[in-house]
């Protein structure tokens, strides 16, 4: 099969042809229609080992596509069910078999779910990572509704869909993003949104929310020095949340609790946010749709930064043999 891998450690992501995953007890293999791209997917890659004593190693996490394969023993699934999800770990870290191929082997118990009538493979396909991931978020920062979220990186995958999530609540969500990236973001809920281009714009945060900001989804900042900045928006008694692990090493402002997120998957969380996105309830901005071989360029793209929706990898088109 045709797939995105990285041969050793510290090497490129490259179009490499590698054997059919089989899959073991307890296992299904989709034949991958659609695989979407994930910050993590090049955070993996760029990291120490992404795949300790598994090279080579396939790069992604989010699909959908059609079971084609059973393994032993029992399953909850039939060959030809059309499935999506996020493989890997149930602690969220990513698998050895990664989705940036034309088959991947899931175990049954896995974050994978049917596709409900209504909601197109590619859309599920963007939905597993960025649709939990802002659920969970959502849950973390603890508002009540009537209450202000200032979301960093709004423009991204997990950005748009907490927006949506958090309006959906009576949240309102002030969007921070650069540049030309605003564009957008008020049809998705946000209330507000504010340009990070030359730092915090401390004027504008207060424009936007003279009360104070009672939360912050920092979804871009690496050092802790840049979450600190942007948790200095925060009032005392507020919670400052990172999905880069920025917390745990920034100095936070008094009265401010710093959250490092880790994302816990789960099928049944699949389930409702899919039911969401087929009734239009959740929208899932799709920026750009590649084929594979354009996956490695889209991986450095989004590696620099400037993130608009989704980025969507057509490995099989539906229904197609």
């Amino acid at each position: 099969m045709r797939a995105i891998a990285v041969s050793a450690s510290g090497a490129e992501p490259v179009l490499a042809e590698l054997p059919k995953p089989e899959p073991r007890p307890g296992e299904v293999r989709v034949r991958v229609e659609y695989a979407s791209l994930n910050p993590q997917d090049w955070q993996t890659v760029d990291g120490p080992d992404p795949a300790p004593g598994s090279f080579p190693f396939v790069v992604g996490v989010d699909y959908a596509g059609r079971v084609d394969m059973i393994g032993a023993g029992d399953n909850r699934f039939r060959v030809g069910d059309p499935v999506f999800g996020r493989a890997g770990g149930a602690d969220g870290t990513p698998g050895t078999c990664g989705t940036y191929g034309e088959y991947v082997c899931v175990p049954q118990e896995s974050a994978i779910a049917l596709v409900p009538p209504g909601l197109a493979s590619r859309t599920a396909a963007a939905l597993p990572s960025a649709g939990m991931a802002a659920a969970q978020i959502l849950e973390a920062v603890a508002l009540r509704g009537h209450e202000t979220l200032l979301v960093v990186g709004a423009a991204g995958g997990v950005g748009c869909c907490l927006t949506q999530l958090a309006r959906a609540r009576d949240i309102r969500v002030i969007a921070a993003v650069r540049g030309d990236e605003r564009s957008g973001m008020g049809a998705l809920g946000a209330a507000a949104t504010v340009d990070l281009t030359r730092g915090v714009p401390a004027d504008a945060l207060r424009g936007a929310c003279p009360d104070g900001i009672d939360a912050l989804a920092d979804l871009a900042s690496a050092a802790p020095e840049a979450f600190a900045a942007h948790a200095s928006a925060v009032r005392p008694g507020g919670i400052a949340l990172s999905t880069r692990g920025a917390a745990a090493g920034a100095q936070l402002p008094g009265g401010v609790r710093g959250v490092d997120f880790r994302l816990a998957p789960s099928p049944v969380l699949l389930d409702v946010l899919a039911a969401g996105a087929a009734d239009g309830v959740l929208r899932v901005p799709i920026d750009i749709e590649l084929p594979l071989e354009k996956a490695p360029e889209a991986l450095e793209r989004n590696r620099e930064g400037g993130a608009r929706g989704k980025t969507v990898i057509v490995l099989h088109h539906p229904g197609h043999c």
